[in-house]
């Protein structure tokens, strides 16, 4: 007999066991329904001291942080810098920088060796799909206690940071200061040496960029061509106008003297 309680009494629990889930809190105000799984997790992300409301917000920030960055920029070369290897002289790379967003970007760069390599221009804004090629110069120093280049350009790094603005505007370093929590950092680059006398790819497109790069230079030096008339000086006709104007009087002077 005792027996058949004990059996009896366990299906009650298993019983009851499968029921509870299924219990409405209403029936019993005393008892208080077992959290769900769902429950469980907000719980887990709540802070001692915060509202269960936050959650969402919490759960988006950490989300937003797991996205990769969207580049504003695309550079080329993407990753590396460039630099001819001449110890004891003051060389050039050079990247091409452009923007392939839908608003105007600042860009600016930075460097861990600012003693030593500066950027021209040090940073810009390019309107939507304006591209330029910024030089890069730095000093290469000697090796020493037969250090190899190799572990001389490991010490320096090069970081382009970008920075979304409402439209065209002047360049200024400040606008990186003031709105701190929209810069983005792009890429991290990497110095790779080159050997100046042994011929590659990588050096052939160094060498173009830097061509080009100071084209550019040259063509905003120049004051903008005048399209328009020339004029010899403030109250005075254009040279054309004199020209027919002189015509006209000396044409004049030779029908008088054949009129008499």
């Amino acid at each position: 007999m005792a027996v058949v309680d004990q059996k009896s009494a366990s299906d009650n629990r298993v019983w009851g066991f499968l029921k509870l889930p299924f219990r409405q809190s209403g029936n019993n105000p005393n008892t208080m329904p077992s959290p769900s799984p769902y429950q469980h997790n907000q719980n887990a992300l709540q802070v001692d001291g915060s509202n269960s409301t936050h959650a969402p917000s919490s759960v988006s920030s950490v989300a937003r942080s797991l996205l990769p960055t969207r580049r504003r920029l695309k550079l080329d070369p993407s990753n590396k810098l460039f630099f001819p290897y001449e110890p004891g002289k003051q060389v050039r790379s050079a990247i091409r920088i452009k923007n392939t967003s839908k608003s105007h970007v600042a860009f600016k760069f930075q460097t861990t060796a600012p003693k030593s390599c500066f950027m021209r221009p040090p940073g810009a804004i390019l309107a939507p799909g304006e591209s330029l090629i910024a030089t890069v110069f730095k000093f290469v120093e000697h090796p020493e206690n037969n250090e190899k280049p190799m572990d001389q350009k490991s010490r320096v790094k090069f970081n382009i940071m970008s920075l979304k603005v409402k439209g065209a505007m002047d360049y200024v370093s400040e606008l990186f200061d003031e709105q701190k929590d929209q810069v983005a950092m792009e890429q991290i680059l990497r110095v790779i040496f080159l050997d100046p006398e042994r011929p590659c790819p990588s050096l052939e497109k160094l060498k173009r960029q830097l061509a080009e790069a100071e084209a550019a230079v040259e063509a905003r030096k120049k004051p903008p061509e005048d399209t328009g008339p020339r004029i010899i000086g403030e109250g005075l006709v254009i040279d054309e106008w004199k020209e027919r104007r002189e015509r006209y009087l000396a044409r004049q002077q030779i029908e008088g003297v054949d009129s008499v």
